[in-house]
């Protein structure tokens, strides 16, 4: 990793001076922020709703998911608190193609985050393809397999109005650079601000100690929240998380930090309550209500 100099911590003196919106007492749901989350497959049923859950639990006020059509009622039934929409599923579970219904879902939503639990790369490109080529002024995040196709959207990317969020693992961020793994933890810093500049974008590098990048600006480093954080689902209750908060208003950069530092948190609380292995993703979202609070 590059030279302690090039970071600065991602602590609570920074939060404190990066505070989240807060709505007003007599704000509905709908001033609360609205999100809409795009993804799903029948392999992984029910990742989505992670990350649905998350984006409440960060505070957003109406969450929507657009998910294949075989996993939509079973998904509205489990979680009675969201909006579902069937989508067209093609025939290998994963989704088919959105792009006629996704102008006026994009309309409604305040944050839109697309990528979690698909495993498809064609699926995968053609929805962020789709994504950027609606003229919408929602906040944008990818995630999983939306990060595997980014170098045939970069462009596109790049010109958004506003920054896009991307939440890589070391994986996904060498699929994005197109680079060996081993490049990226050479230097996880270099890697992360590469990606940053690339793609116009804000960029979090999962990991043990946590990078947040902006264009030409400086990074954000957490180590927190232990190995029992790399667990499946873990990072699509981090970009819910980073969703809820773009929702309710926070510029993409502290919607992205204070993401990091809740799922984090949460992960350290778990760790604490239950061990430092064998908690699961879902029971980090509980906790992140009390963290906002706490701080």
């Amino acid at each position: 990793m590059a030279d302690g100099a090039d970071l600065h911590a991602l602590d609570s003196d920074w939060l404190r001076a990066h505070p989240l919106p807060q709505p007003a007492e007599d704000t509905d749901k709908n001033g609360r922020g609205r999100v809409l989350a795009i993804g799903g497959c029948t392999m992984v049923p029910g990742g989505i709703r992670l990350t649905a859950e998350a984006a409440l639990r960060a505070g957003a006020g109406k969450v929507q998911v657009a998910t294949v059509a075989s996993a939509a009622l079973p998904l509205g039934v489990t979680m009675p608190e969201i909006a579902v929409h069937a989508m067209p599923e093609a025939a290998n579970g994963e989704l088919g193609v959105c792009g006629p219904a996704l102008p006026d879902l994009m309309a409604r939503a305040d944050a839109v985050i697309a990528g979690p639990a698909m495993s498809c790369r064609e699926a995968a490109s053609r929805l962020v393809a789709d994504l950027l080529d609606v003229n919408a002024k929602a906040e944008l995040v990818l995630d999983a397999a939306a990060l595997m196709v980014l170098p045939d959207h970069a462009d596109a990317l790049r010109r958004r109005t506003r920054p896009a969020v991307l939440t890589p693992h070391v994986g996904e961020i060498a699929a994005m650079l197109d680079v060996p793994a081993d490049e990226i933890v050479a230097d996880r810093v270099a890697a992360v601000r590469r990606a940053a500049d690339r793609f116009g974008a804000i960029c979090v590098l999962k990991g043990a100690t946590s990078l947040v990048a902006a264009p030409d600006a400086a990074v954000l480093a957490f180590a927190g929240g232990g190995v029992g954080l790399a667990t499946g689902g873990s990072g699509d209750v981090l970009a819910g998380i980073a969703a809820g908060l773009a929702a309710r208003g926070a510029p993409p950069l502290e919607a992205t930090a204070w993401a990091v530092w809740l799922h984090g948190e949460a992960g350290r609380r778990c760790a604490e309550q239950m061990g430092p292995l064998g908690f699961l993703a879902r029971e980090l979202l509980a906790h992140v209500p009390g963290l906002m609070r706490a701080l």
